[in-house]
């Protein structure tokens, strides 16, 4: 399978990256054909400004732009890696989904509501959090932290497959926690 792997974490020494190397490392593994996109690394512009979007509107798409839609169209699969500020997904991460997911390329309008024009076959959803999950739990539904991605963005894109994955209090769990969530990510990976 062709995987396009978006991450979106700025420190090269994070688990996040940790993350990423284990999903590389047993995509690999398993022969698949992978291109990453670390959005920090490539400072990718995530601000969709007012003549940006009459730009997109009227079917001008920016060429920075059309290189993304073109690896998402050449990917089978998606995996997107990032950790949870706010309640959602980094900025960087955000502004990428809002100027490549454009009408016309991944979703349209129609009479019935919006169509989702994406025909990937599954994407992987990775995130990780500071807080435990009960800290979450007692905030209310848990499924709220990934819901945005999931159901907001991908499915409402046509992606119909959607596997995701919370990895909670990474920054205060054991080292030996750690690698029982890394390795966790390879199962995922490898049944992907």
């Amino acid at each position: 399978m062709k995987v396009l792997i978006v991450y979106a974490h700025p420190n090269p020494n994070s688990f996040n990256h940790a993350i990423l190397e284990a999903v590389v490392e047993t995509l690999r593994k398993n022969k698949h054909e992978l291109r990453v996109k670390d959005l920090y690394e490539e400072n990718f512009n995530p601000l969709l400004d007012r003549d940006m979007l009459a730009s997109i509107n009227q079917g001008v798409i920016p060429q920075d732009i059309l290189r993304e839609q073109q690896d998402l169209l050449w990917a089978e699969g998606l995996i997107f890696i990032y950790p949870l500020w706010w309640f959602d997904r980094p900025a960087i991460l955000k502004g990428w989904f809002d100027r490549v997911f454009t009408n016309g390329f991944a979703f349209r309008y129609t009479p019935r509501g919006v169509e989702g024009l994406l025909h990937h076959q599954k994407a992987l959803v990775l995130v990780t959090t500071g807080g435990t999950v009960e800290e979450y739990g007692s905030m209310g539904d848990q499924e709220c932290l990934i819901r945005p991605t999931t159901d907001g963005t991908l499915a409402a894109c046509g992606v119909q497959n959607i596997l995701d994955k919370v990895f909670y209090a990474v920054p205060v769990v054991s080292a030996e926690s750690r690698q029982e969530m890394l390795d966790d990510v390879r199962r995922l990976v490898a049944e992907f």
